[in-house]
Parts: structure tokens; C-alpha cells; sequence
């Protein structure tokens, strides 16, 4: 990464959530995606029950329920302004929703298997889905249009991961492949990692990609060369489709793993600094006002016969904050860093 587009480099760890300030249960079955929205104020769950939910996570309070899809939902998106959310799941459908009112404003149908994850385009404009098809559908969200306006057909399997900058697709696949649409010069760039990908992003100078494969590292690539600069070790990535994210700063790697923890490297030394433990009983968990009847507090203590292990498979980190939200089963666990706003 450009050293004149890195910020300042913290204290070590200060940057680092190390806290576990709450757990909510869901109810929704098992959670198949948390995400926060654009400003980091809400968060949004995807449920094995067929619903997503919109939550804010400090206060752990259920804001909506918006139901319409047939199966599983597996992942969602917020738009920028946040009026409207996306979801796509195991129905095959891509669904637009309206923020305030609850209620569909689109639902996409022509992928032919299901759909695992999706993305809004920068002025949320646009949406771009990929699914076990093999296939990238964009979607115009302004219009009328119901089909895609451009399909991108290149993937050999599945397509498991998506993400988005101001100009550009970056696609992971089961097929072992990144591949990057550059839509300005109509470019497609290839890189190839050799494992079924996981998870793929944009680092937010925009200057590399973040991709977890599974096997047991997560891998920086520069975007422009493919040349891979640093590796991250140490979790299990075997069987599930485990997330990989960048802090806020762009100094950290967080893994989830299949072992209850997740793993958290200097990004530039590609050491561990923490690892999170999801799998021991918690000694103290903050108390919080109480919620609404439609989720559930766990005040003082996870539970004391939990499993040794746990599967963290998805995780989102909060935009401007030091805020982990990381999903296990049917919860959803909140890490926050003391260290870090006591010194500010």
C-alpha cells in the first residue's frame, strides 16, 4: 500500500476491538450475515427463518422485521442514503426494500440457483448480485427494468463474494479466481489464488484487495500487479465460507475461523495482535437497557455450556469506529476497544 495514503499508525492495539461489550440473540435462526449500514448507526441481520432485520446494535433494540423472501437469506446491503436495503438468498430473488416502510420496492428474479450475496453500487443506483450460477447480474434500481442491464459470465463456479468501488466489480468464485471489472476501460483483471474464495475487498484507499480462500491464510494482493504482499495465518478456513474484513484504518486484518476466535494481524507486519474468544463462557457483558419483546438480552453471561467450538463466519466492522460485530449460530457479539476511548 502507498505509504502517502496510509494514515498514521496508532498506538499498537489501539486500534484493535478487544472488548466484548454485548451479545444479541437474534431470534431468526441461525445468522447467515451481519452488516452495518453506510454510517455505522444500525446494523443488519440475515436469517436461516427467511427474514432480515434491521437492529441498532448499541442499544441491542429490534427496529424492523421485513419478510418476503422464500428461503434463507444470506446476505444484504444498505444504500447510501439509507431509504432502501438489498437481500438475496437460496429463493433465487434479489429484493430491494423500502428502509421506512417495510415493504418490497423491487424484487429481481433471474439467476437460476441461489444467491449469495449482493452489493449496492456507489450512488445506490445499481445493484450487482452473484450466485451458485456461476453468473454477476446488475440490476438498475431507478428504473422499471426488471432484468439485468449486463451479466458477467466469466466465473466457472459458484460466486461467493462481491465487493464495490466507484468504478469497479471485484468478484470472488469457487472456482479459485478474483476477478476485478474495471467499468471505465470495459477491463477485466484475474487473479488466481488456487482455493475456493471466501471473501473479497477493496482496501479503502483503494490501492489493494483483501481475499480469504479456504485453506488457512488470507492473502493482500495490489490491485494494479496481483503481486501478493502479505499473508495472514493461524485460523481454520476448511468447510464454511468464513469472512475476512479491514478495520476502519486500514491497519488491521480480521478473520473469523472455524475454532470459535477471530484472528486479528498488523496488517503491514502481518503479526497477530488478538484473537477473540467466542467459545469460553463470558465473564462480564455490560448491562443495557432492556430491549423490545422482539430481542432477547443476555445481561451478565453468555451461557455456561456453550460448545468448544463455535463457527465465526461472518463479521462486519464499523466505518468510522473502533466496533466489531461478528455472527455465531443465532447471535450476534459486539466488540468495542476501551483502551482506545479512554486515550481519546
Amino acid at each position: 500500500m502507498s505509504s502517502t495514503n496510509v494514515p498514521p499508525r496508532p498506538k499498537k492495539g489501539a486500534d484493535v476491538p478487544t472488548k466484548l461489550s454485548s451479545v444479541l440473540d437474534c431470534k431468526q435462526g441461525a445468522v447467515r450475515a451481519v452488516r452495518f449500514n453506510v454510517d455505522g448507526n444500525y446494523c443488519l441481520t440475515c436469517g436461516s427463518d427467511k427474514t432480515l432485520k434491521l437492529w441498532n446494535p448499541v442499544r441491542r433494540i429490534l427496529l424492523k422485521t421485513y419478510t418476503g423472501h422464500g428461503y434463507e437469506v444470506l446476505d444484504a446491503d444498505g444504500s447510501c442514503d439509507n431509504s432502501q436495503l438489498v437481500s438475496c438468498g437460496m429463493d433465487k430473488a434479489v429484493i430491494v426494500w423500502d428502509v421506512s416502510a417495510g415493504t418490497t420496492a423491487r424484487v429481481f428474479r433471474g439467476h437460476a440457483g441461489t444467491v449469495n450475496c449482493v452489493r449496492f453500487n456507489e450512488d445506490s443506483s445499481v445493484v450487482v448480485s452473484g450466485g451458485l450460477d456461476g453468473q454477476v447480474k446488475c440490476w438498475d434500481v431507478k428504473s422499471r427494468r426488471m432484468e439485468p442491464i449486463q451479466t458477467l459470465e466469466e466465473c466457472k463456479d459458484s460466486v461467493t463474494a462481491l465487493d464495490m468501488s466507484d468504478h469497479e466489480i471485484l468478484v470472488g468464485s469457487a472456482d479459485g479466481k478474483v476477478r476485478r471489472y474495471d467499468l471505465r476501460n470495459g477491463q477485466l483483471m484475474t487473479d488466481y489464488i488456487g482455493t475456493a474464495i471466501t471473501s473479497v475487498s477493496f482496501t479503502h484507499d483503494g490501492q489493494c484487495v483483501l481475499v480469504s480462500s479456504n485453506g488457512e491464510s488470507v492473502k493482500l494482493l495490489d490491485k494494479s500487479s496481483g503481486e501478493m504482499l502479505s499473508e495472514y495465518q493461524g485460523h481454520i478456513n476448511k468447510n464454511y465460507r468464513i469472512e475476512a474484513v479491514l478495520n476502519n484504518t486500514d491497519h488491521c486484518v480480521l478473520s473469523g475461523s472455524e475454532n470459535g476466535f477471530v484472528y486479528i494481524w498488523d496488517l503491514v507486519e502481518g503479526t497477530l495482535l488478538h484473537k477473540l474468544d467466542h467459545s469460553d463462557p463470558v465473564k462480564k457483558v455490560e448491562p443495557e437497557p432492556t430491549a423490545s419483546s422482539t430481542g432477547s438480552l443476555v445481561p451478565d453471561a453468555w451461557t455456561s455450556n456453550r460448545p468448544s467450538q463455535s463457527v465465526v463466519h461472518s463479521l462486519t466492522f464499523h466505518p468510522k469506529n473502533i466496533e466489531l460485530l461478528t455472527a455465531v449460530k443465532g447471535k450476534v457479539f459486539r466488540w468495542t476497544n476501551d483502551l482506545a476511548q479512554d486515550e481519546g
